[in-house]
């Protein structure tokens, strides 16, 4: 493998740095997005519906106090400290969080796509280096080695378009699976908040029957 490696020649080198960048990437968006943002929602979630319910917004408060590092905990707490506006305060207050969170959810994570593009190039740039050298060597060489030159050359050549798609094909991946997870923590925040929304509107309607 390390002689493949060495044999791909200087274009090896860049696609190797991009996939340690493109690693180290993966790990830090995985590590935020599976484990800081790692919450059961259900759980707390109804905990502040149950305070709601007994018309205690204090204790709902705090339970958003609780785990305000999570982005919920801030939307949450956002819409429950306008409870005693209008309803379109306490939506547009929600809303507003949630915009505010979006861009830290889904930070850094289309760079996993620029990594996959740029390996790609990268290795099919090293490819048509690989083969002008190659065919500028057979040129200036005899009728018995030509043919051997340019097996050799044309094979040097393709390793890094593999090395290049073996780089990228993972980049691609990673990109799906952190952006298929992004996209589950934003619709679980505005469905939460809908259905804060929701209560802290019932909530009033009836208060202002009663």
């Amino acid at each position: 493998m390390l002689s493949m490696f060495q044999a791909g020649g200087f274009f090896m080198y860049p696609i190797l740095l991009v996939s340690i960048i493109a690693l180290a990437l993966f790990c830090e968006r995985a590590s935020f997005l599976y484990f800081r943002m790692k919450l059961d929602v259900e759980k707390v979630f109804r905990k502040i519906m149950v305070s709601l319910e007994g018309a205690n917004f204090r204790s709902a408060i705090e339970e958003c106090t609780r785990f305000e590092n999570h982005p919920l905990g801030r939307i949450l707490k956002a819409g429950l400290l306008r409870s005693d506006k209008r309803d379109r305060e306490i939506e547009r207050a929600m809303e507003e969080k949630i915009i505010q969170e979006i861009p830290k959810v889904k930070a850094r994570i289309n760079l996993l796509t620029m990594f996959a593009n740029i390996s790609t190039l990268l290795g099919l740039l090293g490819t048509i280096i690989g083969l002008i050298g190659a065919f500028q060597g057979v040129s200036n060489a005899n009728e018995a080695m030509k043919q051997e030159l340019l097996a050799s050359g044309i094979s040097v050549a393709m390793l890094t378009t593999a090395f290049g798609l073996i780089v990228a094909i993972p980049c691609l991946i990673g990109f799906y699976i952190l952006n298929n997870r992004g996209d589950f923590l934003i619709d679980q925040f505005e469905e939460k908040a809908l259905s804060l929304f929701n209560m802290l509107s019932s909530l009033k309607q009836e208060k202002e029957k009663a």
